[in-house]
C-alpha cells in the first residue's frame, strides 16, 4: 500500500526534536506517518485509546496475534483484550522492535555506568509528556521501538545494533479507534540505536 500525502488533507505537520518527546490524538481512519529525516533514529513509541487509557498497547498480545517479534506492514497493534489500535499500512524500513524496551536514568546507570546517570532518558520523557494526557508511571508498559533493530537470536540473546533505516525513510499507521500516540524521541546517546547521534523525525497525521 502506497501512501501518498498530496491526496490527502493534513491535520498535523510537527517535528518531534532530538532527544524530545511527542503526543497527539490521531483519529479513527487518520493516518499518522513517522519520517526519519536523517536516518538511524529510535522512535519510542506508546500507543492507548484515547477514550480509556485502560486500553493500551500490548506488546505479548501484538506478538502473539501475529506470531512474529517484530513490526511491519500489515501488523497490527493489540491490546491486551485484543482490542486493535492501530495497523502499520506502509512501511520503508520493514523491521521494527516489540522487546528493546525504553532507556531510563536507572538503566543507563546500570548498563553504561553511573557517568551517564544526569543523561535524559525515554522514561523521562514519557512521564513528562504523559502528565499532560492524566497518565503516570503506572500506566507505562513495554513500547515498541520504531527504526530501531534488535536482532534476537535462536537462545534468546538479543542486542541493539545499527539501524536498518536511512534518511527519509517511514512507516505509516491507521487508527482503528481514537488513539493517544506518545512518543519519546530517543535521546540515548550510549548504543547504536540512534547511531550515537539522536536527531529529529516528523510526525504527519493525514485524514483519507
Amino acid at each position: 500500500m502506497t501512501i501518498t500525502l498530496e491526496s490527502s488533507t493534513i491535520v498535523l505537520d510537527q517535528i518531534a526534536d532530538a532527544f524530545g518527546p511527542w503526543s497527539a490524538v490521531v483519529k479513527a481512519g487518520d493516518l499518522l506517518t513517522i519520517v526519519d529525516l536523517h536516518g538511524n533514529q529510535a522512535v519510542d513509541t506508546l500507543v492507548y485509546a484515547a477514550h480509556d487509557h485502560a486500553i493500551r498497547y500490548s506488546a505479548a498480545a501484538t506478538v502473539v496475534a501475529q506470531q512474529n517479534l517484530f513490526l511491519t506492514t500489515g501488523s497490527v497493534l493489540r491490546s491486551d483484550d485484543s482490542t486493535a489500535l492501530m495497523t502499520i499500512v506502509a512501511d520503508e524500513v520493514g523491521n521494527h522492535d516489540t522487546v528493546g524496551g525504553a532507556c531510563s536514568q536507572e538503566s543507563n546507570t546500570l548498563r553504561y555506568g553511573h557517568h551517564t546517570q544526569h543523561q535524559h532518558a525515554c522514561v523521562e520523557n514519557f512521564l513528562a509528556e504523559g502528565s499532560k494526557w492524566g497518565l503516570g508511571k503506572r500506566d507505562l508498559v513495554s513500547n515498541i521501538n520504531f527504526f530501531m533493530n534488535v536482532p534476537v537470536d535462536a537462545d534468546g540473546t538479543l542486542g541493539i545494533v545499527d539501524g536498518l533505516s536511512a534518511p527519509g525513510k517511514s512507516l505509516t499507521l491507521r487508527a482503528e479507534v481514537d488513539t493517544l500516540v506518545l512518543v519519546s524521541n530517543c535521546p540515548q546517546i550510549n548504543n547504536p540505536c540512534n547511531g550515537f547521534d539522536p536527531t529529529a523525525v516528523r510526525m504527519i497525521v493525514t485524514r483519507p
